[in-house]
């Protein structure tokens, strides 16, 4: 049974292959939902046209979500081509490499709104612009998080504030958007390989740390992450709105 036929998503963050978004893609693909894919920049074009290609996306366009002109014609676009929409999947964030690097308080001001702008505020104006073409079709958005928001991770940093500032937005948005039966929830994944990760100093050890104390004791993958975002998209979780779900074999039950 395909839940998700006749259902339309857009996605936004596929990085490559090994990204939590392109899993979470060929997930909502494969149990029937209409996809089209955005992309920031040339470089990242080259990457992600093929794969939406490949899954026989028509809808592939670019969006840097700091420019308000491109994030306007996407949704034209999709309002144009479909109509309507039902999914939104926002798996984008971004910080220099330097805030990454340097400890969180020689974060400067630039820096600070920049991480905060692509990390959490797109959110806000993505559902906005989501919200107008879902009204009537039970919408559901979801985002990506990491624990990084709600206890410290030693080079995560600025990052850290803004996925917690995203959080606070995601149960904001779900009460706003509540009434219009659209849906906001988040996914706090575990440490996964991924092109976003590797901007993280020591990330192989916190891979390692984490398998380590985990109640499960390994890691987890994108696919995993994946089957948690077709839950929280699909009527199986109707009634689901506002939360974090941790994806992350248990670990941030742990205390000692």
């Amino acid at each position: 049974m395909e839940m998700l036929k006749g259902k339309r998503a857009v996605i936004f963050g596929v990085a490559n292959e090994r990204s939590i978004a392109w899993a979470i893609s060929q997930a909502l693909h494969g149990q029937g939902a209409e996809i089209a894919f955005t992309y920031a920049g040339e470089i990242l074009e080259k990457r992600v046209r093929p794969l939406a290609e490949g899954i026989g996306a028509k809808i592939i366009l670019p969006c840097d979500v700091t420019k308000d002109e491109e994030i306007d014609q996407v949704f034209d676009t999709l309002r144009k081509e479909w109509g309507g929409l039902d999914i939104l999947i926002h798996a984008i964030a971004f910080a220099a490499k330097e805030d990454l690097s340097n400890p969180y308080v020689q974060t400067g001001r630039q820096g600070f709104h920049l991480a905060l702008d692509v990390s959490a505020y797109s959110l806000v104006v993505l559902s906005r612009h989501a919200a107008a073409l879902m009204e009537g079709r039970k919408g559901s958005i979801l985002t990506m998080t990491y624990m990084g928001s709600e206890k410290v991770i030693p080079h995560y940093n600025v990052m850290g504030v803004a996925k917690a500032a995203l959080e606070a937005s995601v149960r904001y948005l779900a009460h706003d958007l509540g009434p219009k039966g659209i849906r906001v929830n988040a996914i706090s994944a575990g440490p996964i390989k991924t092109l976003a990760a590797a901007g993280i100093s020591g990330f192989r050890e916190m891979l390692h740390y984490s398998s380590d104390r985990a109640p499960l004791k390994r890691n987890i993958d994108a696919e995993e992450v994946a089957q948690a975002a077709l839950y929280l998209v699909s009527d199986m979780s109707s009634a689901v709105t506002g939360e974090v779900v941790h994806v992350d074999a248990g670990y941030n039950i742990m205390g000692m």
